[in-house]
């Protein structure tokens, strides 16, 4: 009776101790809106492009005018702030949305990135984000 009443004394503190308030943290897309901004730095428009929530197929001249901005944002940034050093993820709120016939859901995120600008400032910049088949994209 002794070893049965230490059995289940074990079990219960072992199963006490395993339970946790930690919430896993799902960052992924706010690891995607860093990419796409990396990418962004290193010159790549174009792939920074293919990151927007964008129908699947627009104008090329439509598609020019997106990377002639998103070139723009780094020079403007370069001649206002020196530039961008770095780009961390500060933190992600991820939200669920069911779709009108509540058998699907969109997933949908609140990236926050801080980028560190060249003139020692620090400006945080939240990103609108959005699951599409599988892959995270910037609204």
């Amino acid at each position: 009776m002794r070893r049965l009443f230490i059995i289940i004394l074990s079990l219960f503190a072992l199963s006490f101790f395993s339970c946790s308030d930690e919430k896993t943290v799902d960052n992924a897309a706010a690891i995607a809106a860093k990419e796409y901004y990396d990418s962004l730095l290193a010159g790549n428009h174009a792939y920074f492009v293919r990151g927007m929530y964008l129908p699947d197929t627009i104008p090329d001249n439509y598609r020019e005018q997106l990377e002639a901005n998103a070139s723009m944002f780094v020079e403007r940034m370069g001649k206002e702030h020196h530039g961008i050093n770095e780009i961390r993820v500060m933190r992600c709120v991820n939200d669920t949305i069911p779709s009108a016939d509540s058998r699907s859901h969109v997933r949908t995120a609140e990236a926050f990135l801080v980028f560190s600008l060249g003139d020692s400032l620090n400006e945080e910049v939240v990103v609108p984000m959005i699951q599409h088949g599988g892959r995270w994209m910037m609204r």
